[in-house]
């Protein structure tokens, strides 16, 4: 008995052919941005603020900032005790000159700049953030100016709260208010030099490595070590009867360095032992040459380095 014919179904005759399936534009609504466009200052200006606001752990974790917290409470205790003091005792002059506070209170200040220096600098190194800000219209020498002034900025405010306490208290005392203005504008001066100096010798320590345990070690040491290894050389001399050569040793350090300068510079009272104060016109004025030199070296060497790691 003959079979009928079997035909393939309508749908196999119908099937597209094996293949990439071909290419199809869709309109995902890029426009072309016609609005401002705020260049470099404004990415500058930014940095500068994010930074600043970092040294103080605003807009960080709750823990980032109790250490901030605790040294700008550290800093102005002593600020609040004198001036509780010389209110109740109706002193005529403060115990103490503007100038001379942040010498007394160096290892808060040196603590502060050891903690917030590898915030600012090692965490972008170590999780290569760094390149995000190089996405933006900003060169090399912007970051390093903003972080620069960054921290300068939050070290100036550290120390000039305590100095503005003081200042406040002196006129409720009573004090003579010519006096007391011109000593707080020389301690500002001085407080504005010191900012520059250790945060200046800070980033260039904390650059050098992602790790911020390694940059926080290197900064204690540097800042204390060098205080140490000074006094100590200072008093040998003493003992051998060397003392010309005792002022210019204190060149040496950051902390004794500064009061050289504020002494030939804003003509005050060392805040060293009369044989440890690097006192002297000579010596003031290498001094001054010195701390100008270290900062523009500092900067210099922060360029450097971001060259190094490949941000031109």
């Amino acid at each position: 008995m003959p079979q009928p014919e079997t035909t393939a179904p309508a749908a196999s005759a119908a099937a597209p052919p094996a293949g990439p399936a071909p290419d199809v534009i869709h309109n995902i609504g890029y426009r072309h941005y016609d609005g401002p466009r705020l260049g470099r200052a404004y990415v500058r200006r930014s940095l500068f603020a994010q930074s600043l606001r970092g040294a103080y752990g605003l807009g960080r974790s709750a823990r980032s900032k109790v250490l901030p917290m605790i040294l700008v409470g550290v800093m102005c205790a002593p600020a609040l005790v004198v001036v509780a003091v010389a209110v109740a005792t109706k002193m005529n002059k403060l115990p103490l000159e503007y100038t001379g506070y942040a010498i007394y209170l160096q290892a808060v200040i040196g603590l502060y700049v050891a903690s917030q220096a590898p915030q600012a600098v090692s965490t972008d190194l170590r999780f290569r953030t760094v390149t995000l800000y190089f996405s933006r219209p900003i060169e090399r020498f912007d970051y390093v100016a903003a972080k620069y002034a960054a921290l300068s900025a939050a070290v100036f405010l550290l120390n000039a709260v305590p100095l503005l306490i003081l200042y406040v208290g002196a006129l409720l005392a009573k004090m003579p208010v010519g006096a007391q203005t011109l000593g707080l504008a020389k301690g500002l001066v001085g407080t504005a030099l010191m900012s520059l100096l250790l945060s200046g010798l800070g980033l260039v320590v904390a650059a050098a490595t992602p790790r911020r345990g390694f940059g926080v070690a290197g900064i204690i040491a540097l800042f204390t070590f060098s205080y140490a290894a000074v006094g100590t050389v200072q008093s040998i001399a003493l003992m051998q009867d060397r003392t010309p050569i005792t002022p210019w040793l204190g060149l040496l350090s950051p902390t004794t360095l500064l009061d050289g300068v504020q002494v030939w510079l804003l003509d005050v009272a060392s805040a060293h032992a009369q044989e440890f104060a690097p006192t002297g016109a000579a010596v003031g004025a290498v001094g001054v040459l010195l701390l100008l030199g270290t900062v523009a070296g500092c900067f210099g060497l922060l360029m450097r380095r971001y060259r190094k790691v490949g941000l031109s």
